[in-house]
């Protein structure tokens, strides 16, 4: 079954770690994947590995302080969500915060209900609801009613295999780990070795390719896979 959004990834970046494991068990009890950084470098290498939805981000950090991570997070995934946390109730550490991106602000320390209200609030505005259509170059699928066309040519999918192609047209152009994969559309952990992404995108790939249709699943090697448009066929050269 296709879910009505796709699970959004909580980057909580903390080095106090008993804040660190009572955001995680908060933020997976909402549904959502939760990685975890105790400084600056470490939350930025996870983040690039790994992008996040939002980033609930402490300002006193080791290492790079959170107004830093946040700048840098800005220039590299200007997308992301920062719901930032302090110590401090200064109305200017509030003001750097946000001056260097942050989208909102909570003091410590906080109600668990508000932070995953914040949470909330900011998701709603960067994640797809329930979709009656979705598309991407001659590709079309209708979630509701559990259908799906590459041009005119309808296509017999398992569900399994339209769940896989629905998150990959909710996610077009971003390569995608077989990591995300598995929890996003088997929900299995990230631990499981398993060659079933593998498996089921092949299978794709012969059914979207059955008329003659060029790839739109393109292997990024070493890394995933990615939803995007057919290379151009160079023009052929005259004598």
């Amino acid at each position: 079954m296709v879910p009505p959004a796709p699970t959004a990834h909580v980057l909580v970046v903390d080095d106090d770690e008993p804040i660190l494991a009572a955001l995680r068990r908060a933020l997976e009890y909402e549904g959502l994947r939760v990685s975890l950084a105790r400084d600056g470098y470490e939350a930025l290498d996870r983040a690039r590995r790994d992008p996040p939805d939002l980033v609930v981000l402490d300002v006193m950090l080791p290492g790079l302080s959170g107004i830093e991570v946040c700048g840098r997070l800005r220039d590299h995934r200007p997308q992301a969500l920062v719901l930032m946390l302090t110590a401090r109730d200064g109305t200017a550490d509030r003001v750097r915060g946000l001056d260097a991106g942050a989208d909102d602000y909570l003091v410590k320390p906080f109600a668990y209900e508000e932070l995953l209200a914040r949470v909330r609030a900011l998701l709603r505005r960067r994640l797809p609801g329930p979709q009656t259509r979705l598309a991407f170059d001659d590709l079309v699928l209708e979630p509701l009613a559990r259908q799906a066309r590459r041009g005119g040519r309808a296509l017999d999918l398992t569900a399994l295999e339209f769940d896989l192609l629905a998150h990959f047209l909710i996610h077009p152009r971003q390569v995608l780990t077989r990591t995300q994969l598995l929890e996003a559309v088997w929900r299995m952990p990230a631990a499981t070795a398993s060659n079933v992404v593998d498996v089921y995108v092949g299978y794709l790939r012969t059914k979207l390719e059955a008329g003659g249709e060029p790839r739109l699943l393109h292997t990024v090697r070493g890394v995933g896979y990615v939803l995007r448009a057919p290379e151009p066929v160079p023009a052929a050269e005259g004598p």
